[in-house]
């Protein structure tokens, strides 16, 4: 595990069908520390975990339960989702005990809804860090850049591509993504790049 950011700790899991890594995080916070999309990890990484102590365990979206299991049974942290994606991340084996509602904040972030891959996920927005993290909304791939998963895994494509495009409003910087790439410098510029490259 190593700090990307002040307070922002990150591993990563190479996932060689799709060609980049999966990401999980830790962000160090003193209302407490919230582990995100916890993804796979050996056992030096989740003693780290369990000696930073985790508050709560946040799942962007249901395909991000990953190892949030593990995390809860070995931190004693509650895993909490969005209630649109409580049903599919409770049939991966997760138990849920909290809910992400936008609008509503979790340690410094407040909860932004992007429906579309499915329709609970959500991005977490820290206005004074402008930092964004994301689960599947939008990927790091390729490298320097943000891209969009492929379509036959959305719910809702079109509504996916509305949900980014409200992701412009805000102003940011650094983008944490769950698969990929982070970018540590004007991701606002590079998100819009994206959404230039949608149809009309």
């Amino acid at each position: 595990m190593r700090e990307i950011v002040d307070g922002v700790c990150t591993w990563s899991w190479h996932s060689e069908p799709h060609g980049y890594d999966f990401n999980g995080w830790l962000v160090r916070h003193p209302s407490g520390n919230l582990c995100i999309d916890p993804v796979e990890l050996d056992a030096s990484t989740l003693a780290a975990l369990a000696a930073e102590g985790v508050a709560r365990i946040v799942v962007t979206n249901r395909n991000h339960v990953r190892r949030a299991e593990v995390v809860r049974e070995r931190t004693g942290a509650p895993i909490a989702i969005h209630p649109d994606d409580a049903a599919h991340a409770r049939g991966q084996g997760a138990t849920i005990a909290g809910t992400l509602r936008p609008g509503e904040t979790v340690g410094p972030f407040t909860i932004v809804g992007v429906p579309g891959k499915s329709p609970g996920e959500v991005a977490l927005h820290w206005p004074a860090r402008r930092l964004l993290v994301v689960g599947d909304a939008v990927i790091g791939n390729p490298p320097g850049r943000l891209s969009l998963l492929r379509e036959k895994v959305m719910d809702d494509p079109a509504r996916l591509r509305a949900s980014v495009c409200a992701l412009a409003a805000l102003d940011l910087d650094v983008l944490l993504v769950g698969d990929g790439v982070p970018l540590l410098h004007e991701a606002g510029a590079r998100l819009r790049e994206l959404i230039a490259s949608f149809p009309d």
